[in-house]
């Protein structure tokens, strides 16, 4: 499939009702009816072109420790794919989840060697995060902006790291804080200490 015959939307659960409470958002991970619908939605978003970022990491269901650790720093959070899928969670509530989907994009680009599989990775990550056409563009400064489209005509793994950088400062000084007060993540922390209380 051409990368010009998909949508540029990506495929959203059919409701946000979630049944049962052990799935917060390590969703891959256990069998509820919330987590059959999103896997029903990520194997549609397979048809996008953006089919090699995962709808949600596979992780395992975060110890109370680690879900506390998340308020220490914002580094910790963004080290755990549980704390990464959470935090994406709330992003999506606040119409922003494009910020972490262009992060994790840059990181996959990074881990690419193929000089082939870089380009295509590159223009993919352009059209859809940084070109003005784009419904999910980030928001990111000129100076960056102009830095991109030089190494553009070249692209390398490393091509988005000023922009990368940006956006991993613009949700830790803006969306963190308030994920840090939000129901969702008050609600994962109560819900993972109630059950290790009771084990």
């Amino acid at each position: 499939m051409s990368r010009h015959e998909t949508s540029p939307t990506t495929v959203q659960p059919a409701s946000n009702h979630r049944p049962n409470a052990c799935c917060f958002c390590w969703c891959c991970c256990c069998s509820c009816s919330w987590n059959e619908d999103r896997e029903r939605a990520w194997r549609a978003s397979r048809e996008t072109k953006l089919e090699t970022i995962p709808n949600c990491e596979a992780c395992a269901k975060p110890t109370p420790e680690e879900v506390r650790g998340w308020a220490q720093s914002f580094d910790k959070l963004m080290k755990s794919p549980a704390g990464r899928n959470v935090f994406r969670e709330f992003l999506r509530t606040e119409y922003s989840e494009e910020n972490m989907l262009f992060w994790l994009a840059c990181e996959e680009l990074k881990a690419e060697c193929n000089k082939h599989t870089i380009d295509e990775k590159a223009r993919m990550i352009y059209e859809d995060y940084i070109s003005i056409l784009s419904p999910k563009e980030v928001s990111l400064d000129s100076r960056v902006r102009e830095v991109i489209n030089r190494k553009m005509q070249e692209p390398s793994s490393h091509t988005f790291d000023d922009a990368q950088l940006q956006i991993y400062t613009l949700m830790h000084r803006d969306s963190y804080p308030r994920f840090l007060n939000s129901a969702i993540y008050k609600s994962l922390l109560q819900s993972v200490s109630h059950s290790s209380s009771e084990s």
